[in-house]
């Protein structure tokens, strides 16, 4: 389980040890007099969240009380019964809280890593890292036979529009509709014959026929360029996720670092 699922729902499980009311929070529903409050139903709704796909956003609480109504009902039935009075009840308590804890301290730690600006920051040392890729835009024409090829071939020589033919007489479906557009690629994205003729290319040259596995190829260069760098915006989340992780591995090996950790039984490593 995830972590921030399973912090959840041990937050959820220690609600379940006794009354819980906060402090300035609107009382929803009441179970034998214990009352289920706002916070504590928004609390339960981060749990529930990914088991309600399909309900209105303005039906969620209701459907968090509903639930919540059935978790004090059965965590008083547990209290009449003892079990949180069990040497196993008090362990999972406890090891709860420390969960609970330790997910808390590490959102806290995650948070502080990634402002805007240290985001950004760290998208700039990331983007001066990239190797230069280079790209060609190519459009090409497929047919099946090396005769079909050198007319189509003499064709867009003698100066008809490449798209128009290519829409035309063009076999691969994915291009052939598009005026023989493959946008841009890199030369690792192609076969082996193409990928050679194409970057062989200077913007604006047609190749002579080329055979490929797929049939015969009538290639035209359009661009060349090295890949830009992936907007900021779309990666910002991934590097935000990466920023507050390595924050929080750092905190816990200086955590590791200023602890004397004793175990018992294992040699010292």
């Amino acid at each position: 389980m995830p972590v921030r699922l399973l912090a959840s729902a041990l937050a959820l499980f220690v609600l379940t040890a006794g009354p819980v009311v906060a402090q300035n929070s609107k009382v929803l529903a009441t179970v034998n007099g214990e009352a289920i409050t706002e916070a504590e139903a928004k609390v339960a709704l981060e749990d529930l969240l990914s088991q309600l796909p399909n309900v209105p956003e303005d039906k969620r609480l209701e459907v968090a009380v509903d639930f919540l109504v059935e978790v004090k009902l059965a965590a008083q039935a547990a209290r009449k019964a003892k079990i949180d009075q069990s040497p196993d009840f008090t362990l999972k308590m406890s090891y709860a809280r420390d969960r609970i804890l330790m997910e808390r301290l590490f959102a806290v730690e995650g948070s502080k890593a990634t402002g805007e600006a240290a985001v950004k920051k760290f998208y700039d040392e990331q983007v001066a890292k990239l190797a230069p890729v280079e790209e060609v835009r190519a459009r090409h024409i497929l047919v099946e036979s090396e005769e079909e090829a050198k007319k189509i071939h003499a064709r867009v020589k003698g100066g008809e529009d490449f798209a128009k033919v290519a829409t035309e007489t063009s076999k691969d479906p994915g291009s052939g509709k598009g005026g023989g557009d493959l946008g841009y690629f890199s030369k690792d994205r192609m076969v082996p014959e193409f990928a050679e003729a194409a970057f062989a290319l200077k913007a604006g040259e047609i190749s002579a026929p080329v055979k490929s596995q797929f049939g015969w190829h009538i290639i035209k260069l359009e661009d060349r360029r090295n890949r830009p760098a992936p907007a900021f915006a779309d990666v910002r989340e991934r590097l935000s996720q990466a920023l507050a992780e390595r924050a929080q591995a750092e905190l816990l090996e200086k955590l590791r670092k200023e602890a004397k950790i004793d175990r018992p039984g294992t040699e010292k490593k």
